[in-house]
């Protein structure tokens, strides 16, 4: 993983500041915006979290709404968290103020007409993203892929997984063929020998692994991975209320500081059983990703570059049809008060 993070002292001139989001469009006014005092609290709309990370510890200790009221705000859970896309769409329909994606699916979000930006990152997941195959496929390189079956999701973190791997590799994308799945009707339809490998994340790699019938024929090291994990606010949210973005960032930062120290206390933390829980071997893969991951910080300077060549990298390979701006889309979280 990068060590850069602590020792970053520059902001970058490309993100905006404050003052220049504010001469932005508002892209709608929810009834959480319109607030007509200064007593009201504000209602910042994020998805679920589920059973798991700084969000779920957030939702069942009241740390979250603790946090967020000494800015006049409150959490409304809606939904549930799941791939960005259609967080984004959400978003831009005013009907979602928070969300958490990959700069993967951000950069092909951002192809549409976007109402968000993205104000933190997270270093790639060197680890606990890759290329899995089952145990005895006979898949034990990138160049093995060649005339298989990869299940990925369209143009976020799975396709970007592959395309890039290739590229590495050296190995032209139409040598192997994608098959698009949502990744979670993946699963099934791996297991099942229907597809050959699939380029996944950690959310649906650790059960995959721990099941101990699979393993990455190449991770996010391996690749070369630039994919960020990044969270999204909708940009009118940010334009009326910067000081709750900046107390939301703060409580992400510190408490991804605590999980990466100790991530079991951030596993099952509504349920130790049923599908949502990680047992087992499963919970061993995922403590083992948290604990070489990154935390929640600002976007920094060499974080963009590498957010452009991920965007230069989808229009080389026609992901998206040009090269999207992905800096015109950013906020710089630390001037904001």
């Amino acid at each position: 993983m990068n060590q850069h993070r602590s020792v970053r002292t520059t902001i970058a001139p490309a993100l905006l500041t404050v003052t220049a989001i504010l001469a932005l469009s508002a892209c709608g006014t929810s009834e959480a915006d319109s607030g007509s005092g200064a007593t009201s609290t504000v209602t910042v709309r994020i998805p679920d979290p589920g059973n798991s990370g700084v969000l779920a510890v957030g939702k069942k200790d009241g740390s979250l709404d603790k946090a967020l009221g000494k800015v006049g705000a409150e959490v409304e859970w809606t939904g549930s968290a799941g791939p960005f896309a259609p967080a984004a769409q959400a978003m831009n329909a005013d009907q979602l103020d928070f969300a958490t994606g990959s700069i993967t699916s951000g950069i092909t979000s951002l192809a549409q007409r976007p109402g968000f930006k993205f104000f933190t990152a997270v270093d790639p997941d060197a680890a606990g993203e890759g290329i899995l195959v089952r145990d005895g496929s006979g898949i034990d390189s990138v160049a093995d892929l060649v005339g298989k079956k990869v299940a990925v999701n369209q143009g976020g973190t799975g396709e970007y997984l592959l395309l890039k791997a290739l590229a590495k590799a050296g190995i032209p994308a139409d040598k192997v063929q994608r098959v698009y799945l949502r990744p979670d009707q993946t699963a099934a339809v791996f297991n099942a020998g229907k597809v050959d490998a699939w380029a996944v994340w950690a959310t649906y790699a650790v059960a995959e692994i721990g099941s101990g019938k699979a393993h990455f024929v190449a991770d996010g090291a391996a690749i070369g991975s630039d994919n960020y994990s990044l969270n999204a606010v909708r940009t009118g949210f940010a334009e009326k209320h910067p000081e709750v973005v900046k107390a939301l960032y703060t409580y992400l930062h510190t408490s991804s500081v605590e999980e990466k120290k100790d991530p079991a206390a951030y596993l099952n933390v509504f349920t130790d059983v049923g599908p949502t829980a990680v047992t087992g071997k499963a919970e061993e893969v995922q403590t083992g990703f948290i604990a070489q991951g990154g935390t929640v910080d600002p976007i920094g300077p060499e974080d963009i570059t590498r957010f452009e060549a991920v965007a230069a990298f989808y229009a080389e390979q026609k992901v998206t049809k040009s090269k999207v701006d992905v800096a015109a889309h950013l906020l710089d979280i630390e001037s904001l008060t």
